[in-house]
């Protein structure tokens, strides 16, 4: 099928959709755009599976948003949550039903590719792009874009779908601009039966000593997957408050598998999501939930979307229709992801200046925890949750305009 296979006399094969980076996100625009009948070339630089720094929280929109018959490879499923204030005020609340699924990144990306390719997708790992073009002599009309690899190969595409991570060359081409950047620090650490007996089926999450800060411990079995995020520029701090973070747990004694870290970037508001016949999702759009920087629901939603209209910006005959197309793409994720970071945004600014009243509402006022309960599970939005109670519309109105300060207990 690819153009290696062809001899030389025969023109060299254009695909419908390429997409770059098989993470969440870059699956799911191959699966999209698979299964609507198009030619579907995945491109991931590493070999599958591979490790990513990540909690591998998957919650209710995240479930929503896998392809049909989608079985999660579940490590833990959440009931409880353990919420404390860097490291006091400790309160743990339950729910009845799951709150959220925890799996391992690698294991969870090699399945989307899968379904990805079950759909008629193709994948070639060890594929490294180094630019695309949209203009010049590799470039044989307007309707194709080159995509072309390090390796010196250029392939050529109708549309390009960049989900090549927080770091992207698409993104780069795109002119993504981030107006925030987090770096966060994670360490798996397998433990012995009785500690992973005690925190299986329980999360915690610890509101840290740095504005905006945050660290949580993820049970998978095993091993407890302990991370902590804040703005970047603090890399000491983050790294002493995971040290600290780890020890105030009793998990000094433990050697962690893996020790790693990443920066994760949110899009500015006014950032493109697309240039001519290039589209951009997950994180290489700067696509996350700006207050828990959740991502990967992100990711899968986006991913879904950009699929679905890179295929009708393949089928575009001329400049005004591909213009129209990426238009509607940037219009269907402004107006539900877009709301989602948003709120997300206003979320971030009170809890960098008041840590304490996050923890006061949700260990000790019944509508917050509601809220949370609801948002991981799935039955609503971060976006509606706004919108449509008029308690938080309230509460974040007086808190917007509140008096900084340290809050309750902080």
């Amino acid at each position: 099928m690819s153009s290696e296979n062809s001899s030389a006399d025969d023109v060299q094969q254009v695909w419908d959709v390429v997409v770059v980076g098989a993470g969440p996100a870059g699956a799911s625009a191959a699966y999209a755009a698979a299964v609507a009948g198009r030619s579907v070339l995945l491109l991931e630089k590493a070999e599958l599976p591979r490790y990513k720094t990540c909690g591998g929280g998957i919650i209710g929109p995240s479930r929503d948003a896998l392809p049909p018959g989608f079985e999660l490879p579940l490590r833990d499923r959440v009931h409880a949550v353990t919420f404390s204030n860097n490291g006091r005020f400790t309160r743990t609340r339950r729910a009845k039903h799951m709150l959220f699924g925890l799996i391992n990144r690698s294991e969870f990306d090699q399945q989307l590719v899968e379904h990805a390719q079950k759909a008629g997708a193709e994948l070639r790992t060890g594929a490294t792009v180094s630019r695309v073009e949209q203009h010049g002599s590799a470039v044989p009309d307007r309707r194709t874009v080159a995509v072309v690899l390090q390796s010196g190969e250029t392939l050529l595409a109708r549309a390009v779908v960049g989900a090549d991570g927080s770091a992207s060359r698409i993104g780069a081409h795109v002119g993504v601009k981030l107006d925030q950047v987090d770096l966060g620090l994670e360490a798996e650490i397998p433990v012995p039966e009785t500690v992973a007996e005690d925190w299986k089926g329980r999360v915690l999450i610890d509101w840290g000593p740095m504005p905006g800060s945050y660290g949580w411990v993820f049970p998978k079995g095993d091993t407890l997957t302990v991370g902590v995020i804040s703005a970047r520029g603090e890399g000491a701090a983050t790294k002493r408050y995971l040290e600290d973070f780890i020890a105030r747990l009793g998990l000094a004694g433990f050697e962690p598998s893996i020790h790693s870290g990443h920066l994760t970037r949110c899009r500015a508001d006014d950032s493109p999501l697309s240039r001519g016949r290039v589209l951009v999702c997950g994180d290489a759009a700067g696509l996350l939930e700006p207050w828990t920087r959740e991502g990967i629901s992100f990711a899968l939603r986006s991913g879904r979307l950009a699929g679905e209209w890179a295929v009708r910006i393949a089928e575009a005959h001329d400049a005004v229709d591909t213009r129209r197309q990426a238009l509607n793409y940037a219009f269907a994720i402004k107006a539900g992801l877009g709301v989602e970071m948003g709120v997300g945004k206003r979320l971030l600014s009170v809890f960098e200046r008041r840590p304490g009243l996050f923890h006061a509402a949700l260990t000790g006022f019944r509508p917050a925890w509601k809220a949370f309960k609801d948002i991981t599970q799935g039955s609503t939005s971060l976006g509606d949750v706004v919108r449509n109670r008029r308690i938080a519309q309230r509460a974040l109105a007086v808190l917007d305009g509140g008096p900084a300060g340290d809050g309750v207990g902080s």
